[in-house]
C-alpha cells in the first residue's frame, strides 16, 4: 500500500509552509499527498449553518490546494475535510501516512493544529514521523548543499528508525546525512566492572562513542551506499549538540519515546527543545 505525506491545513501562514513543503516532498519520493483539514461546526454564529460554515472551511482548503498544484503539475493531492476533535484526526491521519507533516513556530508554543497539550499529544502518539515546519520556510535551504542531521542515542536498534528516515531523506534529496552522538560523563555509581573494561578495550570514553555510532551507522551505510556519511560526536546535552549543528541543516531528525503522565503524553526533552529553538524544519520519528 502506497502511504501518502499527509499535511495538515487550518489555513495558518505555518501550515501553509507544511504544505508546501509535503509538495516538495513527495514529489522527490513519488508519493501523493493528502491535505487534511479538521473543523467544528460553531454554533455561535447564528447566521452561519452547518452547510455554509462547511463551504467557507471548503473554499479556503481550496486555494491552498491549488496553489501547491500549480507549484508541482501532476502531483495527486487529496482532500479530507474531518468534523470533529483536531487531535484525534491528525492522529488517525498519522497513522495512515508516511509522514504528517503540520506547522510550527518555534521558539514557543506549536500552533495551529498544534495549541498547548494537543500538539504535544500527537506528537506523542503519532505511529508515524511528524514533520514541523515554520513559516517562511523556503525550497533553498534544500539545495543549499546543508546537511540532513539526525541525532543517534543508545543502542543501534534503539535508532534504527530514525536512521532509517534521515537516510531515505537524504537519499531523496542528493544530500548528506550528519550523524551525531553527544556524550556525557556518567555518575561513578553507573560503572560496573564490565563497562570499565569495555571502555578500556575502547581507549576511552569518547573513542567508545565514536565506535557505538559507527556501528549504528554501519547497516545504513550498507543500504544506502550513495549516501555522504560526516559523523560528529561530542560532548554535552543532546539537545545542545544538536541545536549547535542547526545552523547547517535542512532537516533535523530526531527519535523519541513518549512518555504518559496524567495530563496526557508528554515527549522528551530532547525532542522537546529541538522542536522549540532550531529554525529548520524538524523530523520526530517514534522508535520502533
Amino acid at each position: 500500500m502506497t502511504r501518502p505525506i499527509t499535511a495538515g491545513v487550518d489555513g495558518t501562514e505555518e501550515s501553509l509552509a507544511a504544505l508546501d513543503w509535503a509538495g516538495r516532498e513527495a514529489v522527490r519520493r513519488g508519493l501523493p499527498v493528502r491535505v487534511l483539514h479538521a473543523w467544528r461546526y460553531a454554533a455561535s454564529l447564528a447566521t452561519a449553518d452547518r452547510d455554509t460554515q462547511h463551504g467557507w472551511v471548503a473554499e479556503g482548503v481550496r486555494e491552498a490546494v491549488r496553489t501547491v498544484c500549480e507549484r508541482h503539475p501532476g502531483l495527486a493531492v487529496s482532500v479530507d475535510l474531518v468534523e470533529g476533535e483536531p487531535a484525534h484526526a491528525l492522529a488517525r491521519a498519522a497513522a495512515e501516512a508516511e509522514m504528517l507533516v503540520l506547522g510550527s513556530r518555534g521558539h514557543g508554543p506549536v500552533i495551529g493544529f498544534l495549541v498547548g497539550s494537543v500538539g504535544q499529544q500527537v506528537i506523542a502518539e503519532a505511529a508515524r514521523p511528524v514533520v514541523l515546519v515554520r513559516a517562511g520556510d523556503q525550497p533553498a535551504a534544500e539545495a543549499a548543499g546543508r546537511d540532513v542531521v539526525v541525532g543517534q542515542h543508545g543502542d543501534p536498534e534503539d535508532s534504527a528508525a530514525t536512521l532509517q528516515f534521515a537516510f531515505e531523506t537524504a537519499a531523496a534529496r542528493g544530500a548528506t546525512v550528519r550523524a551525531v552522538r553527544a556524550w556525557t560523563l556518567p555518575p561513578v555509581f553507573a560503572y560496573s566492572p564490565g563497562s570499565l573494561g569495555l571502555l578500556d578495550d575502547a581507549g576511552g570514553l569518547e573513542p567508545y562513542e565514536r565506535e557505538a555510532l559507527a556501528e549504528a551507522l554501519r547497516p545504513w551505510r550498507d543500504r544506502f551506499p550513495g549516501v555522504p556519511v560526516a559523523e560528529h560526536v561530542e560532548m554535552g546535552s543532546a539537545g545542545q549538540v544538536l541545536l549547535s549543528m542547526a545552523g547547517r541543516a535542512q532537516l533535523m531528525v530526531v527519535g523519541r519515546r513518549a512518555h504518559r503522565s496524567a495530563v496526557g503524553g508528554r515527549i522528551g526533552s530532547v525532542a522537546h527543545g529541538v522542536l522549540h529553538h532550531a529554525d529548520c524544519p524538524v523530523a520526530v520519528v517514534p522508535h520502533a
